[in-house]
Parts: C-alpha cells; structure tokens; sequence
C-alpha cells in the first residue's frame, strides 16, 4: 500500500521535444489541441520508464504545468494568477518567473478544473500493478502564498472574518479530492513549502517581525488539513512532500524538523510524510520522536544534483531513523521532484533515471520486497 518502500515525489525533467512544444504553443505556432498530443506522447513515455525501472507508483511528471502549485491554485474559482515584482520567496541562485496569486472573489472547486482532465489521462496509464499519483499543492500553499507571504493582503469582504477563508479552502479541497477519488484516483500527495519555511529560524523571525504567530498559523493549516482528510475516502491514500525549495536545483530555506515537529508530525493525519533529508540543511532524525502512525518517506537521494549517492552511506542513514521509527514504517525515494518548474533541476535525464534506478536498489536491498 502507498506510500510505497521505494518511491518518488513527482516531478520529471521535461524532454526537450516537449519544452519546444510549449514555447511553440506560447509563441502561436501550434494550437491547443497539437500541444496536447505532445504532452499525451510524453507522458505516455514518462509512465513507461517508470514501469518499467519498477516504480508501483506513477505520475505525469507534472508535464503540463509551468509550476508544481500555480497551476492548480490558479484554476479554482477566485482566485487569480498575476505578476510580480518578484518571486514570493527568495532562492538562494537561480530566480522562478515572477508570477503569483491573489483571492478575488469566494473560493471552489470548479468542475471544469483542468486537473480533472489532466488525472484522467494519467488514469489511462496505469494497470493492476502500477497506481495513479496525483500531485497537488497542500491547501496551506493558498493561505500562505496570498496572505502570510504577501506583504499587501488586504481580504476581500467575505473574507474578514478568516475563519470564513479557511471554511472556502477546506470545501474546495474536500471537492477536489472527492472528484479525483470518483475518477479512480487512490493515491495523492499534497505538496507544501509551508512547514520548509518554518523550520528555519531566519523565517520565523522575520514572519514575527512583521506581526505573525507561526505556531497559531500552523496549528490552523494541521486543523484543515485533518478536516479535509477526515472526509477522504477510507481506500484512498495521501501523503504530504516538505520541501525546502527546489528550483534549478537550489533552494531558499534551512533548518531541522524540530520547530514543527510537535504540531504538524504529532497531530497532522495524513497517511504518510515525504521528508527532505538530503543535506545538512534538514537537520537530524530526532524530530521524528513525534510522528504517529504515519509512513515517513526519507528523501536521502538528491535530485539537485546528478552525482550518486554512496549505497553505503544511505543504508547508514537509514539506519540511524530507525532510532526513532521501526523500519516498517520507513520508505526512500528522492528528496523532491526534479523539476517543480518547467525549468527542471541542473542534472541531465540518464542521471534523474539513475536516481530513480540507485532508490529501488537500496530499498530491494533493505526491506527484501
């Protein structure tokens, strides 16, 4: 059952054909129906290699998006995508595009949310022994890109009262995972830089500088999180992927699990958690003291870089969380997508495939499945 021993976040490189496509699209040259065949033939390809290197867990690679989590949250009724002056957090090299949200008007899930097609293509591809993942940015993503990160929120009248924001968010959630659900989807992760934020100090502080309680803002975020997995159905499974930043292979926070360790490992109900721990960056394992009786999936493989890890080294490290969890309820896979932008990390294809190869060779090893 997912979340799997070896497994992946969701992101792939995009092939180039495909990166053509789409500046071909933008530019006018194709229409929208041309470059859907591309995407279709891509990832159509992406789910074969996953077989067939042995992934139980499949994804689109998140071919049609320009970013993991825009796209989506773009998509729902009120709320708009606009640009910026820059990006809504500071990486520590390369800068994304500069392009954000804002709420506009009461928050939904529409029916026509192009995700819904989006999964029904992935659907297509998978079989008795390959699942569907579907990859989704965490509903805590809409809160704190449009009202804790931007420093000119002023809420829309409905949305005064912020418990009211919070209700919106949680319904248009509930919506999306039913629908996902209805069209067979039984393995989704929300993905969230929230918690990667409030690890770090540095953050923190400045986050209370300017007026703002993080522990009371994470303590609302694990509340609707629980409200929204309360009403999944039971055969379906989903996790949550931290992350610290993954953009043209940097980064923009640091820190340890600790600071949300006791609110978010001991009280959030997800079925499972994708952590960063690829680099000193993420701290140690202790943190983990905290999680329940969730999976934790140990991103120890990098997928910032192209140079593979020593087996030696990851298997030491797996052994030093079982300290803290039994080795049942430990999983491996990479420390994040390789590509959260259409830009995709700085490594080349055969190393991403590497990775992938290097993940289900230390997890044969280990759990002997």
């Amino acid at each position: 059952m997912a979340p799997f021993n070896y497994d992946i976040v969701g992101s792939f490189l995009r092939p180039e054909k495909l990166k053509q496509a789409r500046i071909d699209f933008a530019a006018g040259k194709i229409n929208h129906t041309a470059l859907q065949q591309i995407e279709n033939s891509c990832i159509k390809d992406l789910a074969d290699k996953q077989k067939k290197l042995g992934l139980k867990a499949i994804t689109d690679g998140e071919f049609r998006r320009s970013f993991w989590h825009l796209d989506f949250l773009a998509a729902l009724n009120g709320i708009e995508k606009v640009s910026a002056k820059a990006w809504s957090v500071a990486f520590k090299d390369h800068q994304p595009k500069a392009e954000t949200i804002k709420i506009t008007g009461k928050i939904e899930f529409p029916d026509n949310h192009p995700f819904i097609s989006h999964f029904k293509y992935l659907q297509s591809l998978a079989d008795n022994e390959h699942i569907a993942k579907l990859t989704i940015p965490s509903p805590s993503m809409l809160h704190l890109i449009t009202c804790v990160r931007a420093d000119t929120y002023v809420p829309i009248d409905s949305y005064n009262d912020e418990k009211n924001l919070f209700a919106d968010i949680t319904t248009a959630y509930k919506k999306a995972i039913q629908t996902f659900y209805n069209l067979g989807c039984r393995y989704l992760q929300l993905d969230d830089t929230s918690w990667g934020e409030f690890c770090s100090e540095e953050k923190r502080q400045a986050y209370a500088k300017r007026g703002f309680n993080l522990n009371t803002i994470a303590e609302n975020y694990v509340n609707i999180i629980n409200d929204i997995i309360a009403a999944k159905p039971k055969d379906m499974t989903i996790t949550m992927h931290i992350c610290r930043g993954n953009f043209r292979s940097t980064w923009f926070s640091s820190g340890g699990y600790e600071p949300i360790a006791p609110i978010l490992f001991a009280n959030c109900n997800v079925d499972g958690f994708f952590l960063e721990y690829d680099s000193d960056r993420a701290g140690d394992f202790k943190p983990l003291r905290f999680i329940n009786k969730q999976k934790v999936v140990l991103g120890l493989i990098s997928s910032k870089t192209g140079e593979l890890e020593n087996i030696k080294s990851i298997k030491q490290r797996l052994t030093e969380a079982q300290e803290y969890l039994p080795l049942a309820q430990l999983a491996l896979s990479p420390q994040c997508g390789f590509a959260s932008t259409e830009e995709g990390n700085i490594l080349t294809e055969e190393q991403q495939w590497q990775k992938i190869k290097l993940i289900k060779t230390i997890a044969d090893d280990i759990w002997q499945e």
